[in-house]
């Protein structure tokens, strides 16, 4: 017998309120309503109010019945996203301080371009990869996000919209590594995806990883979204400097996987790259790193390093960017240049850090 059909027939006289209504898949929100004696397509009108009203009540699904509404209250949690701060950047960006039930935070941005807006999601409370270009590395690790908390994000990002604003894309490159946390993950995005659900195409979703090689074969094979790989290095040496995953997964074997990944429809894996001055930015680099991804249906994201207190680095200059990006181009590898939002609010890519102290989630 699930969790979910107990909860739904009373089994227990104390509430379930440790879950998260959004943490139920259809499957379970099919079996407690049909457990609590109502048709199955009750749990598609509950689906319906969760990620297409963005309701955070139960009472507010008016076209429920009240039996079932008390059931739901009394048996499961819906605890909506709390932004504790919203900081905007000069450019537009927006990144959100979200608070968790727990007490816990994470930090979700929201980044304007163009005719996009992206949300840059979280996977986890902080981080155990201890890459050192990265701030959320400082945290550590403090737990694994819930379905819940992922889905959260873009019920909290969309409130924060102006009416004439849409989110049109969705990258995990936040805080956490999200292959890590994959259970959750792959509910989450199957939550976003399907119809029933949030409806996003899966051709607007990213994953970032700084690269698990098994994980990252199973999220292709059970998911259309895109994949990420952090590169940030062609020699060993730097890898296990910059990303200590390295020593598990070397660049050899991590590569191998990548030209053996089943990418479908999806074209090619983004390799991301972060320009270091004096590390990873000279043109022996660029060469190696086009030798390196020969193999591999590949494109590069150079992506300029963003400054953090104690970091140790400085960003590559304009011209070495360009010089990389011009070796690469010549190596018949399509490079671009992700240049950097939100920098002034620490909103950046590499600059998110959440830590739940009281006089900062009071603001």
């Amino acid at each position: 017998m699930t969790e979910a059909i107990a909860a739904a027939r009373g089994e227990d006289t104390a509430p379930n309120q440790e879950r998260d209504l959004r943490d139920l898949s259809l499957d379970e929100l099919e079996e407690t309503v049909v457990a609590a004696g109502e048709r199955a397509y009750r749990a598609r009108q509950i689906a319906h109010w969760l990620y297409r009203r963005n309701v955070d009540s139960v009472d507010a699904m008016r076209d429920l019945p009240a039996e079932l509404r008390t059931l739901l209250n009394h048996r499961f949690r819906l605890a909506p996203p709390l932004v504790a701060t919203a900081r905007r950047s000069d450019d537009g960006t927006r990144k959100l301080l979200v608070r968790l039930a727990d007490g816990e935070a994470i930090e979700t941005v929201i980044i304007p371009a163009g005719n996009r807006i992206t949300l840059c999601m979280s996977s986890q409370v902080g981080c155990a990869m201890r890459c050192a270009f990265c701030a959320t590395a400082r945290m550590g690790l403090h737990r694994n996000l819930s379905t819940g908390e992922i889905v959260g994000q873009v019920v909290a990002a969309r409130r924060e919209l102006g009416a004439d604003e849409v989110l049109t894309n969705y990258v995990f490159m936040g805080m956490g590594e999200p292959l890590a946390n994959y259970p959750r993950l792959l509910r989450a995005l199957k939550v976003m995806t399907a119809p029933w659900g949030m409806g996003i195409s899966p051709r607007r979703i990213t994953v970032s990883t700084v690269g698990l090689p098994t994980t990252m074969a199973r999220l292709l094979a059970d998911t259309s979204v895109n994949l990420a790989v952090s590169l940030h290095a062609t020699t060993d040496e730097v890898r296990d400097r910059l990303a200590p995953i390295n020593e598990r997964y070397p660049l050899k074997q991590l590569l191998e996987a990548c030209s053996r990944l089943p990418l479908k429809r999806r074209g090619r894996v983004t390799f991301e790259y972060v320009m270091l001055a004096g590390v990873n930015d000279s043109p022996a680099d660029a060469s190696r790193l086009v030798k390196l991804l020969a193999p591999v249906r590949a494109k590069v994201n150079l992506i300029c390093f963003n400054p953090f207190a104690g970091s140790g680095f400085q960003a590559s200059s304009r011209s070495a960017l360009q010089a990389f990006q011009a070796i690469l181009h010549r190596g018949n590898l399509t490079a671009t240049i992700r240049e950097s939002r939100g920098r002034d609010i620490a909103a950046a890519c590499g600059q998110l850090y959440a830590e739940p102290h009281p006089e900062t989630l009071s603001q």
